[in-house]
């Protein structure tokens, strides 16, 4: 089956509906299936650096990634995405569509202009959809009466947790089949022999809760002496938070944006992932992310998180509470033995849940009963 994974955002930036979709068209092709990425991407440059003052990944995108304009920062649910809304890309769309004749488009929030927007009025095949969002979704007040009427040509609809379908519910009314964010799973993760590090993984946004953590960082390098990878984030960024908030970064590495392979790798050698966001989550993949390495979770006790951690691999904590995360923090890390046996539990609910295999299973099953091809004839299509 020749399969359209359409994303509104830049390919350059990280961020999880990114990494979702680049491993959903690795977990497809491992299944035979032939899938392209339809996304932004913003080259290195001088006019890049003008749009986006975070650096990203500049590299080539791979091959089956099919760039179809520039991005620009747009302020949306309590996040900054980089949303393509360039006019040329929509012509770069259909030219798109009509040169690669898909079988089947799955597309990533779809009423974000204009990659999505797009493909809903002009693809001539069966279209699949995936809400990631949760929250208010006030954009949607005004977007909804514009184009809300495309959701009618959304053949199966998807969102990635409960918190997230409600969310979408309110304004797009309507069957919804929850479908969790895969996860990359390493083959082997020791959850012991790590080094005396903890790593926050995520952009450099309110939202995250990365001030809180760096308010709470020096009592937890007292405390513990732990070091602290900050990974993802803009390294001027944070350091423009540290000034601010007059902390040293003692202790603190911060290294960027990193490859699926060197998060790995450095997922595979930490004690823990924090995720102290302060609200608006829809499911939380850093820390889905962390459990396949066998990495405990200290996180925030909020909504979108509450699907996702469970006593037995992860420490719940206030949100925007510094002194409640130095104290879990430091609690988890003084008992070797007890985040062993987290690291462990995480791991295996990770396999259970959230391993690609089995999501890209039930994703065909979606693909084929909207296509009207079994599973069979849809891997050889």
């Amino acid at each position: 089956m020749k399969i359209g994974i359409v994303v509104p955002f830049s390919w350059s930036f990280w961020g999880a509906v990114v990494e979702h979709a680049e491993l959903q068209a690795a977990a497809l092709e491992e299944r035979g299936h032939d899938v392209r990425v339809i996304i932004g991407n913003d080259p290195p440059g001088q006019f890049t650096r003008v749009l986006h003052p975070r650096v990203g990944r500049h590299g080539e995108p791979p091959s089956n990634v099919i760039p179809v304009g520039r991005s620009v920062i747009v302020p949306a649910n309590g996040s900054l995405p980089n949303i393509v809304l360039s006019p040329r890309s929509y012509f770069r769309v259909i030219r798109t569509l009509e040169r690669e004749r898909f079988d089947v488009l799955h597309l990533h929030e779809p009423m974000t202009p204009t990659i999505c927007l797009t493909t809903l009025i002009r693809a001539r095949c069966p279209l699949v959809a995936t809400f990631h969002a949760s929250g208010n979704l006030g954009w949607m007040k005004y977007g909804g009466p514009l184009w809300g009427f495309l959701i009618d040509r959304i053949d199966h609809r998807i969102t990635v947790s409960e918190r997230a379908r409600e969310s979408q519910n309110r304004w797009l009314p309507g069957e919804y089949e929850v479908i969790p964010n895969g996860v990359l799973v390493p083959p082997s993760a020791p959850a012991g022999g790590r080094e005396h590090r903890v790593i926050f993984a995520g952009r450099q946004e309110p939202r995250k809760g990365l001030q809180v953590l760096l308010r709470a960082w020096p009592e937890i390098h007292r405390r513990t002496g732990l070091r602290l990878t900050v990974a993802g984030a803009d390294p001027l960024a944070v350091r423009l938070v540290l000034t601010r908030l007059r902390v040293s970064d003692d202790g603190i590495d911060v290294v960027g944006f990193l490859s699926q392979e060197e998060l790995t790798r450095t997922l595979l050698g930490v004690k823990a992932v924090l995720a102290p966001s302060i609200g608006q989550e829809s499911f939380g993949m850093v820390l889905t992310r962390g459990f396949a390495c066998a990495v405990p979770a200290v996180a925030s006790d909020i909504p979108g998180y509450r699907e996702v951690l469970t006593p037995e691999a992860a420490v719940s904590v206030a949100p925007n509470d510094p002194d409640a995360l130095a104290d879990a923090v430091s609690a988890l890390v003084a008992d070797e033995p007890r985040r062993e046996a987290m690291g462990d539990a995480a791991r295996e609910l990770a396999l259970e849940r959230y391993a690609w295999p089995a999501i890209a299973e039930r994703l065909e099953a979606v693909y084929s009963s909207v296509t009207g091809l079994g599973a069979e004839k849809a891997r050889a299509a």
